[in-house]
């Protein structure tokens, strides 16, 4: 299990999942194509 605001340490550790917590909830799940959106676009999509 590895906790991370830093999309790049993803460049060393491969994750087979990806989960997007808001508010201490999972919010959204999905591969690590997820954690290149979120470098890309941010959070504030993921909250709408």
């Amino acid at each position: 299990l590895v906790i991370t605001h830093y999309q790049r340490i993803l460049n060393y550790v491969k994750p087979d999942h990806v989960h997007i917590l808001v508010d201490g909830r999972i919010v959204m799940s999905g591969g690590p194509e997820l954690a290149l959106q979120l470098e890309e676009k941010g959070y504030d999509w993921v909250r709408e």
